[in-house]
């Protein structure tokens, strides 16, 4: 079929002109059926919850900001199998943003099957790389913790001051530095504000100032 170039106007224009017509509202309507008060209400299809059947619900917040969006994790086997907001969650409702929705994706990805497998990309392990070292070392928990704390008390021990040039007291050690974590509650950022306090540290900011 041959269409000029007049003829290809004419059926662009009536196109357009009938899909406004249709978002406005100028469509005919469509029947209206009602049900059969003697049929049986069919059951609601539950194809789309097969996949939780088995596994257990896990209450938990959102680890990306400090907004604290509630979350619902599906569990099977020690394993997450689902993610979606919290409908009963105060703050979030059930809503969750990009970050949020896809937080599956934050510990797992999928393999050429479509299997979800641990991502390779993921730390599990205390990595530790001595100065001009190449390699990183695994090390345990205990010692990681001995460690950070020796280095903290030896940089505070060697930069606390008491009194600054003009002989104020000021009692504070300005080479460490504090980052909060969105993930405490205000009762363990309390504790964590007194600590910095305690410690002479000025320098405390947050991840998730809003």
């Amino acid at each position: 079929m041959k269409v000029s170039r007049r003829n290809f106007l004419w059926l662009s224009g009536a196109v357009v002109a009938g899909s406004l017509a249709a978002k406005l509202g100028c469509a005919p309507e469509e029947p209206v059926v009602e049900p059969d008060p003697d049929e049986p209400t069919p059951e609601p299809s539950i194809e789309d919850d097969f996949r939780l059947e088995f596994a257990s619900t896990v209450s938990n917040v959102c680890s990306f900001c400090g907004v604290g969006c509630g979350v619902l994790c599906y569990v099977e086997d020690g394993k997450i199998v689902s993610v979606e907001g919290d409908p009963d969650h105060p703050v979030s409702e059930g809503a969750l943003c990009s970050k949020g929705a896809a937080m599956f994706q934050k510990y797992y990805e999928y393999d050429e099957k479509g299997n979800a497998i641990v991502s390779p990309q993921r730390v599990t392990e205390v990595l530790y790389r001595a100065p001009g070292a190449s390699d990183w070392e695994v090390k345990d928990w205990d010692w990681a913790i001995q460690e950070i704390a020796r280095r903290i008390k030896d940089t505070r021990d060697a930069d606390f001051k008491e009194t600054n040039d003009a002989g104020q007291t000021v009692n504070r050690c300005e080479s460490l530095a504090w980052i909060g974590s969105a993930k405490c509650n205000n009762e363990e950022n309390y504790l964590y504000r007194k600590f910095v306090a305690a410690m002479g540290i000025v320098n405390n900011d947050h991840c998730a100032r809003l």
